[in-house]
């Protein structure tokens, strides 16, 4: 014959079990309020919502942090809040974008210099964001990323460096700027394109012509 519950500990059990749940709806209703405010730049929600525990690295199902979205949609106020509070600032998403990348890739210029004076990495493995700058022909952030120790020589994925993707896209300034450090001019991508090739095979024949001479240029220099 089955024992006898106290009633009261049966309440306890209860009341215990009814504040479990509701700590758990708060909390994924707190996670998904924390995304929310970093993407709309609801900077005040989003200080209260880690003054109250949210961790300033939350990350949404793509890997990408509090941080990444807030830089991502240029929300000044709000990435200058989360830096206050120490987050993995050169973390990177399951694409392999940080926050600097993909401040750089929509031209959030003043959300760049943030992340940079917060010690944002410029130089690793993969896509970095001096080849999105150069892709993108966002030739301020060139210039920043450059004086910040980007390497020109670094390769993309498919074998391109920030030249190769500048002359094919048809961006001659940011061309102008990468030909004074002195970048490889002949390097070959996986598609066997170089810097030159591959603007000839875009239409950006004045880049091509841009290309020719600065190699007749290093030729005579170093025939010298």
């Amino acid at each position: 014959m089955p024992k006898h519950i106290d009633p009261m500990k049966r309440l306890l059990a209860t009341t215990v079990l009814a504040a479990s749940l509701c700590s758990v709806v708060a909390h994924a209703g707190s996670y998904e309020d924390a995304l929310s405010s970093a993407r709309l730049g609801d900077t005040a929600q989003l200080t209260q919502l880690i003054s109250r525990g949210v961790d300033p690295d939350t990350v949404d199902a793509q890997g990408s942090s509090l941080l990444m979205l807030a830089a991502r949609e240029g929300n000044l106020d709000t990435v200058k809040e989360l830096l206050k509070h120490r987050p993995k600032v050169s973390l990177r998403n399951m694409a392999g974008d940080s926050a600097l990348m993909l401040a750089v890739l929509k031209g959030e210029t003043a959300v760049v210099d943030l992340l940079l004076d917060a010690g944002a990495e410029v130089n690793h493995d993969g896509w970095t964001s001096l080849m999105y700058a150069s892709f993108e022909g966002r030739s301020e952030i060139v210039e920043r990323l450059l004086a910040r120790g980007a390497d020109v020589r670094a390769l993309a994925p498919n074998g391109s460096n920030a030249l190769m993707l500048a002359a094919r896209n048809g961006h001659i300034d940011v061309v102008r700027r990468l030909l004074k450090t002195g970048v490889d001019l002949d390097q070959k991508n996986d598609a066997g394109f170089t810097a030159e090739s591959w603007a000839l095979e875009n239409g950006n024949t004045d880049i091509a012509a841009l290309l020719r001479a600065e190699r007749s240029r290093r030729q005579g220099a170093g025939a010298r």
